[in-house]
C-alpha cells in the first residue's frame, strides 16, 4: 500500500514547492530540498537549520570559502562545489537573460545580475554594460580594477568601447568592498564625467549601481541621473 501523508501533517519542502510554489519556501526548507539528506541523528530539516544558523544567512553560506564551508558538520567538498555550480548557474542565467531580454526599460534584471556578479568581490571592479539602441545587451565589460577603496576610471575608456561595439546605452556598475553601498563623491563626480562624454556621442547613460553586501544603490533609482 502506498505511502500517505496524514492530513493534517505539514508538507515536505518538495510538496509544498510543487503545490504552492518555490516563493513558499523558507530559507531552511530550500537548502533542505539543496541538501537531500541529513545525517546521524540529525534529519536534513534540523541540519538546514543548524547550518543557517552557524552561517547567519543564506548570503553568508553561499559566500563561504571552501575551508569555511566544509568545517560545518554536515557540510562537505561535494555540497561545495554543487552551490558554487549553482550560484553560477544562477549569474549565467541573469545574463542570458539580459541578451534576450527586449530592453532594460527597467533594470531590474541588470541590479540583479550585477549584485551577483560584484557583491562578493575583495577588490573594486568597475563594470560597463553596453546595450543598443532597444536597451538589449551588446556586451558587458569589467574594465578597471582598484585597490579595496579605488578603481580609476577613465571615461575616454569608457566611451571609446562603447564607440566600438556601436552601443546606445549604458550601464554603469561597481562594487564597494566594504559592503557600504552608500555612493562616495568620486562616484558621483565620475558618473557626470562619464554622463557628460557619452551626451557628446549621442549615448545615454541609463543607470550607474553602486553594489554593496546584500544592498546596492542606484542613481537612477533615487534621481541623480
Amino acid at each position: 500500500m502506498p505511502y500517505s501523508t496524514p492530513a493534517n501533517a505539514p508538507l515536505m519542502p518538495r510538496e509544498k514547492l510543487l503545490t504552492f510554489g518555490v516563493e513558499s519556501l523558507q530559507d531552511y526548507e530550500l537548502l533542505a530540498i539543496f541538501l537531500r539528506t541529513g545525517i546521524k541523528n540529525c534529519p536534513v530539516m534540523q541540519l538546514s537549520q543548524k547550518v543557517l544558523q552557524e552561517f547567519g544567512s543564506l548570503r553568508n553560506l553561499i559566500s563561504a570559502d571552501e575551508k569555511r564551508f566544509c568545517q560545518v558538520k554536515g557540510l562537505g567538498q561535494t555540497q561545495f562545489v554543487q552551490l558554487q555550480a549553482a550560484t553560477e548557474l544562477t549569474r549565467r542565467y541573469l545574463l542570458q537573460e539580459m541578451h534576450v531580454g527586449e530592453n532594460f526599460t527597467h533594470t531590474k534584471n541588470a541590479q540583479l545580475y550585477l549584485q551577483a556578479e560584484l557583491e562578493h568581490r575583495e577588490r573594486e571592479v568597475f563594470l560597463v554594460l553596453f546595450l543598443d539602441n532597444k536597451h538589449r545587451l551588446l556586451k558587458k565589460e569589467e574594465m578597471f580594477l582598484g585597490t579595496i577603496n579605488c578603481a580609476n576610471v577613465h571615461p575616454r575608456e569608457v566611451i571609446k568601447s562603447a564607440l566600438y561595439c556601436n552601443a546606445a546605452a549604458l550601464i554603469l556598475a561597481h562594487n564597494h568592498p566594504s559592503g557600504v553601498s552608500e555612493p562616495s563623491l568620486s562616484d558621483r563626480q565620475i558618473t557626470e564625467d562619464i554622463q557628460q562624454a557619452a551626451k557628446l556621442m549621442n549615448i545615454r547613460v541609463l543607470d550607474h549601481f553602486v553594489i554593496g553586501r546584500g544592498n546596492y544603490f542606484s542613481f537612477a533609482e533615487n534621481g541623480w541621473l
